[in-house]
Formats: C-alpha cells, sequence, structure tokens
C-alpha cells in the first residue's frame, strides 16, 4: 500500500504545519463538480422566447430592402425604432406597422385615415405575389404558448437553442413553427413552418455579412416546398443604406 506523504507548509514565523490531501476526495470533488455543470438544465422555451420578444423590441433599424420571387422584385424599406417596426411599400403605396408587445404583437395598415388592425384572413395573404405573408412580418409565432426545447445546434457557426412551437389554432398557415435562437446573443437565426400536413412549406435563415466595414447587415432567404417533393429558393434580401 503506498503511503501518502504529508504536505509541509511553512510560516513566517518558522512553525511548520503538517496536514494530508487525500487523493480520492480531490478527485470525487472534481467529478461532482464536473457532473454538476454537465446536469445544468437549458433555460425553458418560455425564458428563450422572452428573450427574443426583449432583443427584438430594443432593435434601432433603417433598412431599404427587397422581396424577391423568381422574376418579381418588390422594394421596401423597414424602420424600427425599439418595439415599433414600419413596413413601407411603393406602386402602390401600403404601410404597416408592427408593435411588439410583452404579450402580444399587433400588425396595422396605416392610412391618412389613421391605423387599422390587420385581421386574421389577412394575415394569411401573400404580400405582393411572393411567399411572404402578412403574418410572416407580425412574429404571432413567438407568443405562441405550447413550446420546448429540442436541444442545441449549430446555425453556420453559432452555437444555437432549437425550439419546437404549436400552434394555438387553424388561423395560422403553420401547424408548428421551428426556431433556432442565438445562445449568446438571444437572435432569432433559423425559422421553418411546417404545415397542417407536417410539411415544410417555408424557411427564413439570417445570414450576417459585413458592408463596407460598416454594420452588420442581415439577409433573410425563405425556401417553399412545393408539390412534387421539390423545393425552390425564394429570397427576402435586406440591405443597409
Amino acid at each position: 500500500m503506498t503511503k501518502m506523504r504529508p504536505k509541509i507548509c511553512h510560516s513566517s514565523f518558522g512553525f511548520r504545519h503538517y496536514f494530508v490531501i487525500p487523493h480520492s476526495t480531490l478527485v470525487i470533488c472534481v467529478a461532482l463538480a464536473a457532473l454538476s455543470v454537465l446536469a445544468e438544465p437549458p433555460p425553458s422555451a418560455k425564458d428563450i422566447l422572452d428573450s427574443v420578444r426583449m432583443i427584438e423590441s430594443r432593435q434601432q433599424i433603417d433598412l431599404q430592402g427587397q422581396l424577391r420571387q423568381d422574376d418579381i422584385v418588390i422594394p421596401f424599406r423597414l424602420m424600427q425604432n425599439g418595439p415599433l417596426i414600419r413596413y413601407t411599400f411603393t406602386d402602390p403605396d401600403e404601410t404597416l406597422e408592427l408593435r411588439i408587445g410583452e404579450n402580444s404583437s399587433r400588425l396595422e395598415l396605416v392610412s391618412d385615415a389613421g391605423t387599422e388592425k390587420v385581421g386574421a384572413s389577412k394575415l394569411q395573404e401573400k404580400i405582393r405575389g411572393t411567399i411572404v405573408l402578412y403574418g410572416d412580418l407580425a412574429f404571432k409565432f413567438l407568443y405562441w404558448p405550447t413550446a420546448r426545447v429540442l436541444g442545441e445546434e449549430n446555425v453556420r457557426t453559432r452555437k444555437c437553442w432549437k425550439l419546437q412551437l404549436r400552434a394555438p389554432s387553424r388561423e395560422s398557415p403553420y401547424s408548428n413553427v421551428l426556431l433556432w435562437v442565438d445562445k449568446a446573443s438571444g437572435a432569432l437565426m433559423r425559422m421553418e413552418g411546417y404545415d397542417w400536413d407536417a410539411k415544410l412549406i417555408k424557411r427564413f435563415e439570417v445570414v450576417f455579412r459585413a458592408k463596407n466595414r460598416g454594420p452588420l447587415v442581415p439577409e433573410t432567404n425563405a425556401r417553399r416546398t412545393v408539390p412534387g417533393g421539390d423545393e425552390s429558393r425564394r429570397g427576402a434580401r435586406l440591405s443597409g443604406d
């Protein structure tokens, strides 16, 4: 049996103190510390979605953008001042405002007569012939009460939480939405929407790129699944002034 050698500590007063560190105790302590880190549970889906809504409601943005689908190019302007987002289209003129609240979002149509809430049927309409719906601008899925964390996945080089959200009613074109949320920043990185037959019908993904050494600008692409199982790419591109 190997004997443990006592450790000797010399004090400034000339005394010597003897103490023994059992190696088995040290190993057990290290193992327990490692297990406690590994066993740390992920945040709840509610906590993650609360963080996403908070991040989204604090942004300051002024971008010129385009909705693109095949030969269709729809220019628009996106301006955000905190929880208020304004989408402005021309030819013909159309202005939409999205208000991001703590418990719900509200998409409104702005006219000379004032503002009017965009109704449930309008939310499922396509914007000027593209695959982007008015409801896609409203972020309604961020408030769905039934959500769970599926785990962790990388989107490009970013570590993300992967969430599954279930629609509360058939008013939504999506029965389920999968979200990828950046673990470090809380920003939305990817969204996939599935119809009521559990088929993927749309995907949005944020791609960050530097422009003229200026701030990072998001570029969002949408993918639609078409009959026959083939997929066609569509674009919703944002570029900064």
